[in-house]
Order: C-alpha cells, then sequence, then structure tokens
C-alpha cells in the first residue's frame, strides 16, 4: 500500500522511533492565559503544547504529524520551495491514546528560537518510551511556526538581535512554561484546560507527579529552562543544550541541578558571555558536557532530517559532522541520565554524566 506522501509523488522524510518499553502517545493542548497580553499581538497570551507519555494501548489510533499542515506549509515556505517536494515526518505518537496506568516525572519543553516545539521529538518521544511525561511548548511569535485549532497560523517575528530583546523574549518564554505548568495542576484536579475543551486522553489526570519536575530546552529554549527555574522552584532540575543564557539567572545561579551542554563552536564557557558568570554561580549539582563534532542543531530532529533534504538546504542546518545515528543516541542518553538521575534517584548513570561511557565516546566532559 503506497503512503499518502508517496502517492502525492512527494520524498518521505523520517525519523527513528524511540527504544523505550512504552509505546508512546501525545495529545495537543491549547492554552490560554487571560492574565498576560502577548507582547507581539496585544492579546491574550496564548500557547501551543505537545503532552506526550507513555501509553497503555496504540492500537488503531493516527500518528500525529511532525508539523500539522499549516504549520508544514509556513516552514516550507522559508526555504523558497527547496523543500516542496519532500513530506516532512510523521511521528511515532499514537494521538491521545489512553495513557499508561503509574505517577510520571514531568518534564517541560522550550524550542529554539525561530524552532517548533515539535523539533526535538527524536528525544521527547525517548523519553516517553521510558516513563516520562514530556510537556512540549510553542512560544508564538518566537518559535517558528505555531497552528492552532482554528487554523490560524503564527509564524516568528524576528526581535532585533539586542540583549535587551533577547532578555525579554526569555522573560515572555519561561512565563509560559510556569503557566503551563499551573495548567497542569489544573488538569491534575480534574479539570481540562484546553481552550477547546477537547477530550483528553483516557488516563492522564493521575499520571503527572507534579512532585517531580524539570525543563531543558534548546537554544533559546535552553535559557528559558533556567529561567523559570530561577523563578519557580516547582522545576527541580534543568538542562541548556546550546543556548546563551538571560536574564537575572546569569548573575544569580541556581541551588538545583542544572546541565549545561555544548559544542566546540559555541564553546560556551571560554566564548559565550553568559555562560561563565552563570556557571561561578550554579550552587547545586553542576556539570558542562560537549557533543563532539556537533553544531548548533545537533541535538534538535534537523541533524536527522539534514541528510534527507537537498544539498543547498542541509548547509544551512549547522548540524555538524558527528554521524546523525551517533547524535541522537548520545543526546537522547544524555537527557534521560540527567533526569533519571536528579528525579529518579538513579546514580548508575554517572559514567555518561562524566563523559566516560564507552557506548557514547561523542559525550565529552568539560566541568562540573
Amino acid at each position: 500500500m503506497s503512503t499518502p506522501a508517496a502517492a502525492a509523488g512527494l520524498i518521505p522524510i523520517r525519523l527513528a522511533g524511540p527504544t523505550g518499553p512504552a509505546p508512546v502517545g501525545a495529545a495537543e493542548l491549547h492554552l490560554v492565559d487571560p492574565s498576560r497580553t502577548d507582547p507581539w499581538s496585544g492579546q491574550s497570551r496564548e500557547v501551543m503544547v505537545t503532552v506526550t507519555y507513555p501509553a497503555a494501548d496504540v492500537r488503531n489510533r493516527a500518528l500525529l504529524p511532525w508539523l500539522p499542515s499549516g504549520a508544514e506549509r509556513a516552514l516550507k515556505a522559508r526555504f523558497g520551495g527547496a523543500v516542496d517536494g519532500y513530506a516532512f515526518p510523521q511521528t511515532h505518537s499514537a494521538d491521545r491514546a489512553p495513557v499508561r496506568p503509574g505517577r510520571r516525572p514531568v518534564l517541560l519543553h522550550s524550542p529554539g528560537y525561530t524552532s517548533d516545539r515539535t523539533f526535538n521529538t527524536l528525544v521527547i518521544e525517548q523519553l516517553a518510551s521510558w516513563g516520562y511525561v514530556v510537556v512540549a511548548v510553542d512560544h508564538p511569535y518566537d518559535s517558528g511556526e505555531v497552528e492552532f485549532p482554528d487554523g490560524r497560523v503564527v509564524v516568528n517575528r524576528p526581535d532585533d538581535a539586542s540583549h535587551e530583546a533577547r532578555t525579554a523574549a526569555v522573560a515572555v518564554r519561561a512565563a509560559d512554561l510556569r503557566f503551563v505548568l499551573d495548567q497542569l495542576t489544573v488538569l491534575e484536579r480534574g479539570g481540562n484546560p484546553d481552550a477547546e475543551r477537547r477530550p483528553l486522553p483516557r488516563g492522564l489526570r493521575g499520571a503527572l507527579d507534579l512532585t517531580r519536575v524539570g525543563a531543558f530546552g534548546h537554544s533559546r529554549g535552553g535559557a528559558a529552562s533556567a529561567t523559570v527555574m530561577y523563578l519557580d522552584r516547582r522545576v527541580r532540575a534543568g538542562i541548556d543544550l546550546d543556548g546563551a543564557l538571560y536574564g537575572p539567572v546569569v548573575e544569580h545561579g541556581l541551588d538545583r541541578p542544572f546541565l549545561l551542554m555544548d559544542t566546540a563552536v559555541h564553546d560556551g564557557l571560554n566564548q559565550d558571555g553568559s555562560w561563565p558568570p552563570f556557571w561561578a554561580h550554579l550552587s547545586g549539582w553542576r556539570r558542562c558536557l560537549r557533543l563532539a563534532d556537533a553544531d548548533h542543531n545537533s541535538f534538535t530532529d534537523v541533524v536527522a532530517v539534514a541528510p534527507q533534504v537537498p544539498e543547498p538546504v542541509r548547509e544551512t542546518l549547522q548540524a555538524g559532522t558527528i554521524s546523525p545515528d551517533r547524535a541522537v543516541a548520545a543526546v537522547r542518553a544524555t537527557v534521560r541520565a540527567f533526569f533519571d538521575l536528579q528525579l529518579r534517584g538513579r546514580p548508575d548513570t554517572g559514567h555518561l554524566l562524566r563523559g566516560s561511557a564507552p557506548r557514547y565516546p561523542e559525550i565529552q566532559y568539560i566541568a562540573g
């Protein structure tokens, strides 16, 4: 049987599935915060969220697309037609499948600037398959393409690249993450925070252990993860994947576990002015690791997508020279190991987090 992509004459782009013992389900939520005014639109701030979790049964469930159709068209437009002949991937997440019983640690995820919440699907689905609930947040006008249930697509409005503008944008992201955490509390109390009141997956209430919350993000999303930890003690541990830092957290640091991970291109502790003061003020568990032969987007799905698209596009994607399969395996392992240690109390991940795991020679120890 031909796939829809093949039937349309499109070249399919594929992403590897998760390797954990549980199948994966996911549900999209549209959340509106009437207490905040969106600095770009002037309306009530609204975000789109995907909740990804270990599923009990995924039979006869459609898989969520990597991007919904309107967002996909908007992303393709960014490339000026160069990828119009390609079909973006399906995820391995069954739409609103029932949730596997058990209370799970909750991880907030924030994507990079101009990126979308699905751009770390490879890591997110891996975490869910190993028993985490991952809540990925799009930040309209700062993320890349955000499609709402009514079909509206909000695209990035470039900031002026000043330090002040970036600091303000990170503060909005952190406020988004805090709001999402509040709405997860509503959900756990039996409410349905989705603006359209779409049905929630069976078993989602009762699955969120909001006493074990972490945050991680790539690039500007990493900065947002550090800032939300600074502002909200409900977030117990965090990861910044190759992102510069902004705001008060740089000079004040954190007293809870935090992992920095960079590339030789970035070399954060030597070349990024925000990393040394932040590092000096981290009073809890801290570690700085590096992904060898990587570039900025090697921490995201882009590293797996790059070899599947035309060479002129590939050259713009900052995917590095690392093997895509090795990059995906190393980032998946590092993020999981950190949260297993900090939120599940599993110290058996120590070798990996010291950059001395034989299975992952791409992970290098820098400091901590």
